[in-house]
């Protein structure tokens, strides 16, 4: 009987000694090498929350068409002398709250005449506007306040632009959005002499928007 109970004793005790090595070099395993880098896993879901945070930022760079709409002087409508063109645009957006929010924007945009010459101009200014967010789709509605230096043949003036602009925007990924604008110009023309010139414009662009 003696004899019989001694292997099953030496059994249970290299049981004992072995299983809790063989659990403690699997740990060893799975623990990784000192120097050596971390998998993280990204926290992109691929579903935006619903509202921005006051101080988020947004560049955008833009571009398309321009078409001329409608035209007056003093005395009434008139016939524009020019045709459609392109146009682009640089800006930058800051968020003062979830939702509103304040930049500035350069660009330009060129459109020939009927007599085949070119007419430039580069507007500038402050935007002010309200953007709302349904799931990954962004709509931001702003209105832009400035200066546009324009530039015919040999003839310059610095005269007054008033932009409003609607937008929508997809977010592709946590840095870049992608969307399209319309927006109307509207651009006075105030010459020291001869009659008073209203221009409108319609824009179509493209734009791309990095946020930091």
């Amino acid at each position: 009987m003696k004899r019989r109970g001694f292997p099953f004793l030496v059994l249970v005790l290299l049981a004992v000694i072995i299983l809790p090595l063989r659990a403690q070099e699997e740990e060893e395993e799975e623990e990784p090498e000192e120097g050596t880098d971390i998998p993280i896993e990204s926290d992109w879901s691929g579903s935006m929350p619903s509202i921005y945070s006051a101080g988020d930022r947004t560049f955008c760079i833009s571009a398309g068409m321009i078409f001329p709409t409608v035209f007056f002087n003093d005395s009434g409508k008139i016939t524009s002398n020019v045709g459609f063109g392109g146009t682009g645009f640089l800006s930058f957006q800051y968020f003062l709250t979830s939702r509103i929010f304040v930049g500035a924007e350069l660009g330009g945009m060129f459109v020939p005449t009927i007599s085949k010459n070119m007419f430039f101009m580069v507007p500038m200014g402050f935007r002010i506007g309200y953007q709302f967010v349904i799931s990954r789709f962004e709509f931001p509605l702003s209105i832009l306040i400035g200066g546009a230096p324009q530039r015919y043949i040999e003839e310059g003036y610095f005269g007054l632009i008033i932009k409003p602009m609607a937008s929508v925007f997809f977010r592709f990924n946590p840095d870049w959005s992608f969307g399209l604008n319309a927006a109307w110009w509207w651009t006075p023309q105030w010459p020291k002499s001869g009659e008073s010139m209203y221009g409108n414009f319609l824009e179509l662009t493209l734009s791309a928007a990095y946020h930091f």
